[in-house]
């Protein structure tokens, strides 16, 4: 007997293969049978006549760290069909965390208090599991953190080669207790000071250990070429796996670049593994900063500490309520955080196309007036892109979001409905699904999305969250190879 059986239901596996009419039979955390199983018995059948199963979805890139604490129902991603979260991107994590000041500059983008950071990656991760969110999650250590650890305050230059060594060290102690690889944030402050040479020592790392590399490039405009070389370079030094986090070709006259970035990746794929990650908006979402404000068409405030009652309004009518120009305001309003409008619609969509591309929401929970994409990311790839503008096959956008990322994070026994693998099941409405999330109401749920079970266990159904703590921290084996 199972303890659930879906019958009936149109089963997209995770792979690139076209969907097929099956049951899926699970007991305890694990798929037992997928098949024709009208002769068998479960505790509990689920009917999923007219309606799509497949793997929970994998959101490959976010900034869920604090939030699995702080909100461990994670009701923004359930409602999309996610069942793991990959966290610590960007160069930012919260372990191992040194220092004994308030979260400083970048960190506050996800970490508002000491209570959610560790001074040990198996310190995070205890307070991760204790919490007991209701979905998995996989963690980067950041460079940035491992920066301010050996570094201090003294942040604006390159690390010396003892610094290094104690960023190293403290990289392969996180590695031994399960962190997944190492991430970068090479625009942001203070990584941005660091050399080349200094990340691809760092990386050289994660090659005993099979861990991998993602990246917040240098630059997503004038020099997204230049940055797309650079990671190349590093994963290929260190002889490493390479995400590219979010890629995007940002600012009008950047427009189209995406082409050559490509075909850079592709050239470069022949003799390393090189994979991306895209959200599907054509707006970015980051702290204020003088870049990006002039880069932008628009620029909407997320969240602003002097000034909180701004939080969702236009940049530029916030400048003329002060009497001032947008870069004085801004200004005005550090620190904060701000939604960017800069990207065109035909890279986002041929980056979301190309090969080795997956899905990440790159969401930030923690602002005050979020971007749509932390509660419309999955939904609005399947409903907008795949089903109404039909950019890839539903199948094609599937596997993407599950069997893709699986195999690119290492995450062993995810991402597919087969036997012998967890039971993260996903059962949506192919029709209906769609994202509802605006960049006015950003928080508002996404439709279609019927029922989520995490390892075995339902956490979603119809429109709520039931049951807590199913979810799992996926860690990397501590072993060398």
């Amino acid at each position: 007997m199972f303890d659930i059986l879906i019958k009936k239901g149109l089963v997209f596996d995770g792979t690139s293969n076209p969907p097929v009419k099956a049951d899926i039979g699970i007991k305890d955390d694990l798929i037992i049978a997928v098949g024709s199983l009208d002769d068998s018995n479960a505790i509990d059948v689920i009917d999923a006549s007219g309606l799509s199963v497949a793997p929970g979805f994998i959101d490959a890139h976010t900034h869920d760290d604090a939030s699995l604490i702080i909100r461990p129902d994670m009701e923004a991603k359930l409602s999309q069909g996610v069942t793991t979260v990959i966290c610590g991107n960007c160069g930012i994590s919260g372990a191992p965390y040194d220092l004994t000041c308030e979260p400083p500059g970048l960190l506050r983008l996800i970490f508002k208090s000491e209570d959610f950071v560790a001074k040990d990656f198996a310190s995070y991760v205890s307070k991760v599991e204790e919490a007991k969110p209701s979905v998995n999650s996989a963690f980067f250590t950041g460079h940035t953190t491992l920066r301010m650890n050996a570094m201090g305050k003294n942040l604006d230059r390159a690390a010396t080669k003892k610094e290094i060594d104690i960023m190293k060290e403290q990289l392969e102690l996180a590695l031994c207790q399960g962190s997944i690889g190492l991430s970068t944030g090479l625009f942001y402050e203070p990584a941005n000071a660091a050399p080349t040479a200094e990340v691809v020592e760092l990386a050289k790392v994660l090659e005993s250990y099979g861990g991998i590399y993602a990246t917040h490039m240098r630059d997503e405009a004038d020099f997204v070429i230049e940055s797309v070389e650079e990671a190349i370079r590093i994963g290929s030094e260190a002889k490493v796996p390479i995400i590219i986090s979010h890629h995007k070709c940002q600012g009008h006259h950047n427009h189209g670049k995406s082409v050559v970035t490509l075909q850079a990746m592709a050239e470069a794929r022949k003799t390393q593994s090189i994979a991306l990650d895209i959200y599907p908006y054509a707006a970015s979402s980051t702290v204020l900063n003088e870049a990006s404000v002039l880069r932008a068409e628009k620029t909407i405030v997320t969240w602003s500490d002097p000034y909180p009652e701004v939080s969702g309004r236009d940049l530029e009518s916030i400048a003329t309520e002060f009497g001032v120009s947008k870069l004085d305001a801004m200004q005005k309003l550090l620190p904060g955080g701000a939604i960017y409008f800069m990207m065109d619609e035909s890279d986002i969509e041929r980056i979301m196309t190309s090969n080795n591309a997956m899905i990440g929401s790159d969401g930030l929970p923690e602002d005050t007036h979020p971007h749509p994409r932390l509660w419309g990311t999955f939904p609005r790839v399947l409903g907008h892109y795949a089903r109404d503008r039909q950019v890839m096959p539903m199948y094609d956008a599937v596997n993407r979001m599950t069997g893709l990322p699986a195999k690119n994070f290492h995450l062993v026994g995810r991402g597919m409905l087969k036997p012998g693998f967890f039971a993260d099941v996903t059962i949506f409405n192919h029709d209906t699904i769609i994202d509802r999330a605006t960049f006015e109401r950003p928080k508002q749920k996404s439709l279609g999305v019927e029922q989520v079970i995490v390892n075995g266990k339902s956490a979603w159904i119809d429109g709520k969250c039931v049951g807590a703590g199913q979810g799992k921290v996926l860690k990397r084996c501590d072993r060398k190879k």
